[in-house]
């Protein structure tokens, strides 16, 4: 179960908890303090008065760090308090555009690069006296660059094997791109987290009259990427499930890739149901968009978009122009990376908390607990679509 309340957490603390939320992920930091904060006070762990935990309560668990810049650009990780024997956990959000720094004069924009130079300048400031270091990277870094086609470089794999060699314990991501880049680094831990469960919920308390049964509703992978995460979705709520895939043109390379010439679909008959098109992000658009396109062709009734990375990289025009011409009636992301005002403004868009779940995984994996109940969320989904069917009111 989710509710932290009903998990058993009776073992040591590795060590004392500690949280370095880095520039562009401080909101997000601030509100999984809050809830850590909340629940050990009203914790009735059975050692909290055992003097060897001392600090297990506090007012926040967040740690003073900050990342400089000098006027050439460069910069240089500093910890303000002592992190000595601590269970550290680094939160970064390589993709937040929104950060600006000074550069002879010019401001430039923070891009994954610079993000990912500061977690390892951080991680350089710790020196290695924490008790033990766990990076919370919700979009993996690099995570699109994780197999070679021809003479190309393996940037993620690159990228987890650095995090290793400088100490990194656990690194733990959500929805990666593909899991299997976490074979560069078989011996140390590596999580993905799965998303499903919050958009199952969200969805649901927005939308009052969705009838969830394979009579009434599909689930959609835009590609062979996100099969998996369709065939679950479909299993688990009982679903019928199809999938497009993309034909490309391989005489041709446009932006360093080959450009796709249509997607083709398989699977049953959309017409007259409901449907949700299931990804690990949203960059510009265009697939999510063109296969909305041929759903409605096939007659789908009600499209909903759901990725855990909400990119937009080309502006949100063509969403609102989809969402007027009755294209899209939803789109689902989570709040993992960046949301700009613009994006949370839009009467179709449902923003997906994800804080109290990246703080259940802190304050488990803190007391050196499982976490493969809180990985697998099938029973939590089955409890939040009894309520639905019995008129609960559903929480987002």
């Amino acid at each position: 179960m989710l509710h932290r309340t009903e998990r058993i957490l009776e073992n040591m603390p590795v060590g004392p908890l500690g949280i370095i939320a880095l520039d562009g992920c401080r909101e997000m930091g601030n509100k999984v303090d809050e809830y850590l904060v909340r629940w050990r006070k009203e914790s009735t762990h059975a050692q909290k008065s055992n003097p060897v935990l001392t600090g297990y309560e506090k007012d926040t668990y967040l740690v003073d760090a900050q990342v400089p810049r000098f006027g050439s650009g460069e910069a240089k990780g500093i910890i303000n308090e002592s992190v000595r024997g601590k269970d550290l956990y680094i939160m970064v959000d390589v993709l937040n555009y929104s950060l600006t720094y000074s550069l002879t004069g010019n401001i430039n924009r923070m891009s994954p690069d610079d993000h990912y130079q500061n977690l390892k300048r951080i991680i350089a400031a710790v020196g290695g006296k924490a008790r033990r270091l766990n990076v919370i990277m919700p979009f993996l870094y690099e995570s699109r660059q994780h197999k070679r086609s021809g003479r190309e470089s393996l940037d993620c794999a690159l990228a987890l094997q650095e995090l290793v060699r400088m100490g990194v314990d656990n690194i733990i991501t959500f929805d990666a791109h593909d899991p299997r880049v976490q074979n560069a680094i078989p011996l140390s831990g590596f999580e993905t987290v799965p998303a499903i469960y919050q958009f199952v919920k969200n969805l649901l308390a927005r939308v009052k009259d969705l009838q969830i049964d394979a009579d009434h509703m599909m689930t959609i992978s835009p590609d062979e990427g996100a099969t998996s995460r369709a065939i679950y979705m479909s299993n688990v709520l009982g679903l019928d499930m199809g999938m497009f895939y993309k034909r490309r043109d391989y005489t041709r390379i446009v932006n360093g890739r080959n450009p796709i010439v249509a997607h083709e679909f398989l699977g049953s008959s959309v017409e007259g149901k409901d449907v949700i098109i299931l990804d690990d992000m949203i960059s510009s658009g265009d697939s999510m968009l063109d296969v909305a396109k041929q759903l409605k062709t096939r007659k789908a009734k009600r499209i909903f978009a759901a990725a855990t990375f909400g990119l937009f990289t080309n502006g949100m025009e063509k969403f609102d122009k989809a969402y007027e011409e009755g294209l899209i009636d939803g789109i689902l992301t989570t709040n993992l990376i960046y949301q700009s005002p613009e994006l949370l403004k839009r009467p179709y868009y449902i923003s997906c908390d994800m804080s109290k779940y990246i703080a259940l995984i802190i304050e488990t994996l803190n007391h050196d607990g499982s976490i493969s109940d809180i990985l697998d969320p099938s029973e939590r989904i089955q409890n939040v679509l009894r309520k639905y069917r019995k008129g609960e009111e559903i929480l987002p």
